[in-house]
């Protein structure tokens, strides 16, 4: 006889239902891979569109506008011993003044004068000091040119607009054009913006104050929450037993690390300031904030990888005569430490790019000095771009952009340090 077929109806009605099944589940595998494509392209995008964002608006700010002045340095009103009652204020009118003979009246004198910055005397007192040999001679220094000036010659003030639509006016404007025809006036790379301090006007201000001060506050920041977190989590993680009490410490940790930032600032406002006296708007109190708001993430983060240690090293130390303690410094922590600098890392990023703290701590004042210790006055990258923002100047803004493409590019270093780490010394059990 021959062997019957398996073709009875229950038999096809099965295989088609499981056919039918598979495909089901194959179109929704397809849907979900689309979906997260189109999510991980929409953020891309997103992103792309901020960044571009961001550099239209703020690369013009890493050039400056400066005019070229024919100064006479006068020996008579120069004394190499007392430079500091010098008139460079007069010697920079005489030169512009010079440069347009024609301009007679008080008031074209005074519109002729607002073309360069209030920094330009300033400018010339520091070449006299750094070379007193030139005095008596004859020489072409390049000033800084005013604000206004500096957005007309980066297009950012339209010329065919009517005057009174214009922050310059016509005869201004005419003054320009005539320094463009003698070459006497260019941009140049923007060095200020690296090596100053803030200033209420845009064409002197800089970064450098805000960036000393984001490095001091994040030295302390390092110095406090690296070895406190370290030691918390291993003690939790290896020593610690397991009883109420560590277990309500382990959820207020976990709660700490998803408090807002700004109870960090009411706490160190209220105790490291108004209970301790420390000085306000200074990097010590602003490090010491941020310790705190740190010390959750990196607590978490070193668990996690101690955690991530398999048993059999544990018990390998412990088989060969190794003390608890000498297992967990000679054998665990090691294999531990690149997930913890990891977290740190990542903290110290977050901590960098933090604002709200700092505000309520006084570091949004208005330092012009660029701070030299931990207790000095001082502000931080992320205030000063809060500030800068506020401020109603077209230079300001273009400032702020820039700064803000300073900040994201120390972001950048600081995660891509984090997974470097993390690739290189990673150990896959």
């Amino acid at each position: 006889m021959n062997k019957p077929e398996n073709t009875t109806s229950g038999s096809v009605r099965t295989v088609d239902l499981v056919q039918k099944g598979l495909a089901r589940r194959y179109k929704a595998e397809k849907r979900f891979r689309r979906m997260g494509l189109c999510a991980i392209s929409f953020s891309l995008l997103c992103l792309a569109v901020l960044f571009i964002s961001i550099f239209g608006s703020g690369y013009s700010a890493f050039q400056q506008t400066v005019i070229e002045l024919d100064i006479v340095l006068d020996p008579s009103g120069l004394n190499p011993n007392n430079l500091a009652g010098a008139d460079f204020n007069g010697l920079v009118k005489t030169a512009l003044y010079n440069m347009f003979p024609e301009v007679k009246d008080r008031g074209e004198k005074k519109k002729l004068l607002s073309l360069l910055s209030s920094g330009a005397a300033y400018k010339l007192a520091d070449f006299v000091k750094a070379h007193p040999d030139r005095i008596g001679k004859a020489l072409s220094l390049w000033v800084p040119a005013d604000d206004d000036v500096d957005m007309l010659m980066k297009g950012h003030i339209n010329r065919n607009l009517p005057e009174t639509e214009r922050r310059l006016n016509d005869q201004q404007i005419s003054w320009i054009e005539a320094l463009e025809e003698q070459g006497k006036i260019k941009k140049k790379f923007n060095t200020t913006f690296f090596t100053a301090g803030d200033s209420r006007e845009p064409e002197l201000a800089g970064i450098w104050g805000a960036t000393c001060g984001s490095f001091y506050t994040l030295v302390i920041t390092l110095i406090l929450s690296f070895p406190i977190g370290v030691a918390a989590a291993v003690y939790l993680e290896e020593f610690a037993p397991k009883n109420r009490f560590t277990d309500i410490i382990e959820v207020n940790i976990n709660n700490l690390a998803a408090v807002p930032s700004i109870v960090f600032g009411l706490l160190g406002l209220a105790v490291f300031l108004n209970f301790f006296e420390l000085p306000r708007s200074s990097s010590l109190v602003g490090g010491l904030v941020l310790t705190l708001m740190t010390l959750p993430t990196i607590i978490i983060a070193g668990r996690a990888a101690l955690k991530s240690v398999p048993p059999s090293i544990r018990e390998a130390a412990l088989g060969v005569g190794a003390s608890k303690t000498q297992m967990v410094a000679h054998h665990v922590l090691p294999l531990a430490m690149p997930g913890m600098l990891t977290g740190t890392i990542i903290g110290m990023a977050r901590a960098l790019g933090e604002t709200a703290p700092l505000l309520m701590i006084g570091m949004v004042a208005f330092i012009v000095d660029i701070p030299g210790g931990f207790t000095d006055p001082s502000t931080a990258l992320p205030v000063q771009i809060f500030l800068w923002a506020d401020s109603p100047e077209r230079g300001f803004m273009e400032k702020t952009s820039a700064a803000i493409m300073v900040l994201l590019v120390f972001l950048v270093i600081m995660n891509s340090a984090a997974v470097y780490l993390r690739k290189k010394y990673e150990k896959r059990w």
